[in-house]
């Protein structure tokens, strides 16, 4: 089959994108990736091992100068359908035209399409051209289920799922429904239903280690597994300076906020100084991910390692724990490490991921990054119990025996007939 996907967002919502692809390809599926990066350009000269096509648009979404200001106002947000909203307008819209006719085209060539669950665009664009249309989840907060709901409230989940789904079509269903009665459409009643879920078919690109699937779900939604890859040729490898650090001493903590690292100067030099003075307080080694150490003034010793990137499939094993900001890829990358975690979310999403961590055994309770403080992130950092030292190993032995590509690409087929 032709089958076209697209996807948006940071690293952690591309990688999975990517793996899958690559899964298809190899399967003998012709296959089209189109990546919408918010905060960088550099998968314009990525290229594909196994012949994948791949099509960059409008990336990066938003400039440097303004990605200090949007997550700075995303971070001071308490309640998370604003945050989602805001989000949204300043990293969503301003490449929607774009992705929409990128979608469109991808439709009238491909037959079947698998877009990531915000990516609105590719679904509208399936359903004009009458293709099958499949959802794909990075996380599973994201699913009605009368045992769950975020919140976590012992009862009255069905109640709080519809409140959460009118909410949600009230403040989100504008976006589609803008496009569909430009292209008369019929309009979305439900954009939890309709938009993020696929009644063909929705992939949980979820590890079952941190995702228990609900015996309400419909058949239609199927946990495949945490979508995985070796390292892309853009993420690099580990330099002779991490590996002359790593060397010379006990095994460091990994700190890093992902794509949610600032990389103005100010805030930047703010966050060096959580990590830096965090580090010091539990009297750990660090090696501590930034944009530009030196121009904030911080130089690396035998203590402390400052780093703009390291892959994380070759680092994470290598150190004792990670803090980071809970992003569903880093999340899942430092499970299969076998590492306990330390989360200081920045969103909702990532306070979700943070207490699925701190429910499995393998994190403490998670900090918010409007209030964490250096003295708090080390109170964490030194509450690594060796229960989650030992825990950590054994969720990431029974990790390796998930094989998240191959689950999705076998359930795609299944969906399409291909055997």
């Amino acid at each position: 089959m032709k089958i076209g996907l697209q996807t948006w967002g940071s690293h952690g919502d591309i990688r999975p994108f990517v793996a899958l692809a690559e899964g298809l390809q190899q399967a003998g599926h012709d296959v089209t990736l189109l990546i919408t990066c918010v905060d960088s350009g550099a998968y314009a000269g990525m290229a594909s091992p196994s012949g994948v096509k791949l099509r960059v648009i409008a990336s990066p979404v938003i400039p440097l100068s303004e990605a200090a200001r949007i997550g700075e106002a995303a971070i001071g947000m308490r309640n998370p359908l604003k945050q989602m909203t805001m989000l949204m307008e300043a990293a969503f819209l301003p490449a929607e035209e774009a992705m929409l006719a990128a979608a469109l085209e991808l439709a009238a060539e491909s037959d079947l399409l698998v877009g990531h669950y915000f990516m609105y665009p590719l679904q509208i664009a399936a359903e004009q051209a009458g293709k099958p249309y499949v959802s794909v989840l990075l996380s599973h907060v994201a699913i009605p289920s009368a045992h769950s709901h975020p919140i976590g409230l012992p009862f009255g989940q069905s109640f709080l799922w519809w409140l959460s789904r009118w909410a949600l079509q009230k403040t989100a269903g504008r976006y589609p429904n803008r496009l569909r009665a430009r292209l008369n459409m019929p309009l979305t009643k439900d954009f939890v239903n309709q938009v993020w879920l696929s009644d063909l078919l929705t992939l949980v690109a979820v590890s079952p280690q941190l995702c228990e699937r609900q015996p309400d779900w419909p058949s239609s939604i199927q946990l495949c597994g945490f979508l995985d890859m070796p390292n892309m040729q853009i993420e690099g490898r580990l330099t002779d300076a991490v590996e002359a650090f790593l060397a010379a001493g006990e095994a460091p903590v990994y700190m890093t906020f992902g794509s949610w690292t600032p990389r103005d100067i100010p805030n930047q030099t703010d966050h060096l100084k959580l990590f830096t003075d965090a580090a010091t307080q539990a009297g750990c080694r660090a090696i501590i991910q930034t944009d530009d150490a030196a121009a904030c003034g911080f130089q690396s010793d035998e203590r402390v390692l400052y780093v703009s990137a390291s892959p994380h499939h070759l680092i994470f094993p290598r150190c004792a724990a990670v803090v980071h900001h809970g992003g569903a890829g880093t999340t899942q990358s430092v499970t299969r490490a076998g590492k306990p975690s330390v989360v200081v979310a920045h969103i909702s999403e990532q306070e979700h991921w943070g207490k699925e961590l701190r429910r499995v055994g393998i994190a403490g309770k998670p900090l918010h990054r409007r209030s964490v403080t250096a003295k708090r992130l080390a109170s964490r950092l030194r509450a690594v119990s060796p229960a989650m030292q030992v825990k950590a190993p054994l969720v990431a032995r029974a990790m390796a025996q998930e094989d998240g590509v191959a689950a999705a690409v076998r359930l795609i087929n299944q969906l399409s007939g291909v055997r």
